[in-house]
């Protein structure tokens, strides 16, 4: 052996020629050099291939930094899914910052804690959320941050102008040649993106370059994607970024159908007239669809391939989804993993089993994607794998490349994500015999009734078999004999009718009787800009009951 180290180290160093940072902004670079004139994006009559819009995104890192923006300045956002939201994705870090996509439902108080937390120097604004962001703004200090607007000719409502300068104002006073740079180091901060605050203020999850580089790649094994892609942002770009799939579609050099709104109409038209291959979206976009008059579904006349995250969809609503014509793969994740870290990846001999059947194992979230090093369930006071019997209930867990730097200026919260070396998602699931994980609850959406605990999950998927119901959550109501019980509210479909009575006897055919829900309450349920359902809200509802 050589002397001074291993003979496979010694005088092998890293150096520019063999080691460059991991981040996405080289995917966006390649799909401009290679794919100039391949549709890059559309949105109602505009069209704008990969060679401009990457020197669009070098336009905008250009008048950021002319604007002392560089490393470690956070750039906020308030956007619809347009082409301004895409390249602010790719300048913002291409400049250096980072880039802060705030939740366009949030509430004026909300919006301004995160952008003084986040220490925004510049915030991107789309006209149509004025109204908000400007009763944020007064809550600041004045002048402390530069407001650019952004005019979408898609938009037709009103909304004041806030900043100084228009967005395509704004890219004019930069170079479209700007050479900008990769990241000294790959785990250089990319994203900050705020965790839904259910009570207190929301925390700030810091994800990196290498991070969104590995997850944008583990988007393509998981969904299939190829250069023939095209994508439509049924998703709001504001979540987890989009779960990585800006980064993913330049890195494939996809096409980007734009979306300002998720209406059931405009998502078929586009389908239809794109030849859209892709979407994501949260179950209830699913049940959105397959609700929608079938006028609009029929116009579906090709094969789709969705993508649906957070909670189970029930497989009543996959199945239908099938026969519509949509594949769904199921996907699980947190903005702490970069939106989906875990896939139902698919075996071909299930293909040959029934409908009912294929749309059970579908609802499972699966096995961890190809950039995840580990995705398991862990006891919690242990912390050692449960059983793999699809019955005994343990925290998901994860580590790998694509979970979180930690939470911006809270060491605290950071130390118990990470305690024990996992993150610690706070979901409860089981791990099946050929090692699939399915989601059971969050820990705190556990009812435990007379000591036995009640899934909710397992109630909801009982109540959406129900024909009438269109939107089903359960939550746990105190009982001064039991503890709690669980407490069903149930959104009808349009034209049906059912009593509580009705869903009553319809779960008792379903379920053991104490899973059966002691209450039922009728309307529509809250939900946040993605689609989530806030069981926060229905909790403190059913206290009230």
């Amino acid at each position: 052996m050589a002397q001074g180290g291993h003979p496979f180290e010694q005088a092998l160093d890293k150096n520019p020629a063999n080691h460059v940072a991991l981040t996405p902004l080289h995917f966006l670079a390649r799909a401009g050099e290679v794919y100039p004139d391949k549709v890059a994006l559309v949105h109602g009559a505009l069209r704008r291939g990969w060679g401009e819009t990457y020197a669009r995104c070098r336009r905008l890192a250009s008048a950021l930094a002319r604007r002392g923006i560089g490393v470690g300045d956070t750039v906020a956002v308030l956007a619809a899914n347009t082409p301004p939201m895409y390249e602010l994705h790719f300048g913002v870090p291409m400049a250096g910052a980072v880039l802060n996509t705030i939740n366009v439902r949030l509430d004026p108080r909300t919006i301004a804690f995160i952008l003084e937390h986040g220490g925004a120097k510049l915030l991107f604004t789309d006209r149509e959320f004025a109204p908000a962001v400007a009763k944020a703004l007064q809550l600041l200090p004045a002048g402390g941050i530069t407001v650019v607007d952004l005019d979408d000719p898609e938009y037709r409502g009103a909304g004041e102008r806030l900043g100084e300068i228009e967005y395509e104002d704004f890219l004019l006073t930069g170079d479209p040649a700007f050479a900008w740079q990769p990241p000294a180091d790959e785990w250089q901060a990319i994203g900050l993106n705020y965790t839904s605050g259910t009570t207190g203020n929301p925390k700030g999850v810091v994800i990196h370059h290498r991070g969104a580089y590995l997850n944008a790649m583990g988007n393509v094994v998981a969904s299939a994607m190829s250069g023939a892609s095209v994508y439509l942002w049924t998703l709001p770009m504001f979540h987890c970024n989009g779960w990585c799939f800006p980064w993913t579609l330049a890195l494939i050099a996809g096409t980007n159908v734009c979306l300002r709104r998720v209406e059931t109409a405009p998502i078929f038209n586009a389908i239809r007239a794109h030849r859209v291959t892709h979407f994501c979206g949260a179950p209830v976009v699913l049940n959105m669809l397959i609700n929608a008059p079938e006028r609009e579904r029929a116009l579906i006349d090709h094969p789709v391939e969705a993508m649906t995250g957070g909670a189970a969809p029930p497989a009543p609503v996959i199945a239908r989804m099938e026969q519509m014509g949509v594949t769904v793969t199921h996907l699980y994740g947190l903005t702490e993993t970069y939106g989906p870290s875990v896939a139902c990846a698919w075996h071909d001999e299930w293909d040959a089993l029934p409908l009912e059947q294929r749309a059970a194992l579908k609802s499972r979230i699966g096995v961890r994607k190809a950039n995840m090093e580990q995705g398991t369930v862990l006891d919690p006071q242990t912390l050692r794998e449960v059983p793999r019997d699809g019955a005994t209930i343990g925290e998901i867990v994860f580590r790998g490349n694509t979970v979180m730097k930690g939470y911006l200026k809270n060491p605290a919260a950071t130390a118990e994500a990470f305690a024990g070396g996992w993150f610690h998602s706070g979901d409860l699931g089981v791990i099946h015999p050929d090692g699939y994980i399915q989601v059971k609850d969050r820990a705190k959406d556990i009812v435990i009734s007379g000591g036995e605990n009640i899934a909710t999950l397992e109630v909801e998927e009982a109540l959406y078999r129900h024909a009438a119901v269109l939107e089903a959550a359960v939550v746990a109501r105190p009982d001064a004999k039991w503890g709690e019980t669980p407490c069903a509210f149930v959104t009808l479909k349009d034209g049906a009718a059912a009593t509580e009575a009705d869903i009553l006897a319809f779960c008792r055919e379903h379920l053991a009787g104490f899973k059966v829900p002691k209450t039922v309450v009728f309307g529509p349920l809250p939900k946040t800009a993605t689609g989530k359902i806030q069981k926060f809200v229905l909790r403190d509802r059913a206290k009230q009951l």
